[in-house]
């Protein structure tokens, strides 16, 4: 079931979805080139913007929660490309263990657990839960709202491995971003795979360096299908030492956001755009739609309230912000239901295998959806992704428009396997 979608079906997109259709050839000799070259993250979704005249990923999450937001029709294909990444990994492995989240109240994030077990169940494999949630001690049983049970079980650590009681994984798949920091527990486990690695935790990683691996690609890209890079890559910038709660390091976060929407408004001029260009602050570091605001002037910084403040000093597991990101905000013209919607991309290895749409009836199109209030809608990417509808109109195939955003998806995943090499820090060094 697609819903109906209202898009900007005119101008500069449609021009860019004709450019990624006549050179689709080119772009998945292009893709395939590349995972010769690099490893794609284990699994991670991308949410990607569409505002009629520029199309752009603004967030990567390298341990995607919302598995269960996709429908039934995506399984098959989640399930090949967990056969495939899992093979190329560990092709004998017989047991994994996923390890969510410690927050074992949220129920709708527990179904999504439920999914990936399901995934990777009918992909051959043993699957069980095992919390390192220090208030998890005894085997815990939790009813979903979909009438099915997941089973929490106490992880068991030996000096050199991770399991279960009576359960011993060669694979351990986190579903847990580490924001903290990287609990002792999962360290120094070289005889089992762990995916995705350590470093993939928000303890380590940084939205500016993603990003600066995205530019990197866009350009590459951009020259390969003849774009302007600008039309698939947010600009951004990155400032340090920002404390919200005392106001300290506010100059360089005025200056650096004057900066930005001034080189948007130059884009904009050039391409004839009448939008007023806003800023997006967030923390560098983090998710769960956290530490996030909208500036479309540089004077509402000088008059922050406490509200705000607040909002944005502290984001999940009690971090301090202390680094941002200062990124071109990107509007999204879709619409689902008359509600403003982004379209979210959930890959597994190198493949696409669905998505959906986030949608929320009270914000607007220049604001951060990832909020309370969300609600998805599905989207069946199986036709779409792997099946374009080559010599159909722009913006009249709902299958061409999805190819679109799949392939920005793999941009951004392309960049996040950049970015881990370049964290790695068992990472081999040639001189």
């Amino acid at each position: 079931m697609v819903p109906h979608l209202v898009t900007a079906l005119t101008g500069p997109i449609n021009e860019l979805e004709q450019r990624i259709l006549d050179s689709m050839p080119a772009i998945e000799r292009w893709f395939r080139l590349e995972w010769m070259e690099h490893t794609p993250p284990f699994y991670s979704s991308v949410d990607v913007r569409n505002a009629g005249f520029k199309l752009a990923p603004v967030d990567t999450n390298l341990f995607p929660g919302g598995w269960n937001n996709l429908t039934a029709e995506m399984l098959p294909l989640a399930v090949q490309a967990a056969q495939a990444a899992i093979e190329k990994i560990c092709p004998e492995a017989k047991n994994l263990l996923i390890i969510p989240e410690n927050h074992t109240r949220n129920l709708f994030y527990l179904s999504n657990v439920a999914q990936l077990r399901r995934i990777f169940y009918m992909a051959g494999l043993n699957v069980r839960i095992g919390s390192i949630n220090p208030d998890i001690k005894d085997t815990t049983v939790i009813d979903l709202p979909t009438g099915e049970q997941l089973t929490l079980e106490p992880v068991v650590r030996s000096s050199r491995r991770l399991g279960l009681k009576g359960f011993d994984p060669c694979t351990i798949l986190l579903n847990n971003d580490l924001s903290a920091v990287a609990p002792g527990i999962l360290e120094d486990l070289h005889e089992q795979y762990l995916l995705p690695p350590l470093h993939a935790g928000w303890h380590v990683r940084r939205k500016s360096h993603h990003f600066r691996s995205y530019e990197e690609v866009a350009k590459r890209f951009g020259k390969l299908i003849g774009i302007d890079p600008w039309l698939i890559n947010p600009l951004f910038t990155q400032c340090g030492e920002v404390d919200f709660a005392q106001g300290t390091g506010m100059e360089c976060l005025r200056s650096n956001v004057d900066a930005l929407l001034t080189k948007t408004r130059r884009k904009y001029k050039e391409y004839g755009i009448n939008e007023k260009p806003f800023a997006v602050v967030k923390a560098d570091n983090g998710t769960y739609g956290m530490g996030i605001m909208m500036v479309r002037d540089v004077k509402e910084l000088e008059a922050l309230n406490r509200k705000t403040r607040n909002k944005m000093s502290v984001i999940k597991d009690g971090q301090t912000v202390s680094d941002v990101i200062i990124q071109e905000g990107v509007i999204t013209h879709e619409r689902v239901n008359d509600a403003v919607a982004e379209p979210v991309v959930y890959m597994m290895d190198r493949y696409v295998v669905g998505g959906f749409y986030r949608v929320h009836a009270e914000r607007g199109v220049d604001e951060n959806l990832n909020a309370p209030g969300a609600s998805f809608v599905p989207l069946a990417f199986e036709q779409s992704t792997h099946l374009p509808q080559p010599g159909i109109k722009p913006g009249a195939s709902v299958p061409n428009r999805f190819y679109m955003y799949g392939v920005i998806g793999r941009l951004a995943m392309l960049a996040a396997s950049y970015e881990l090499e370049a964290t790695d820090p068992e990472a081999e060094i040639y001189d």
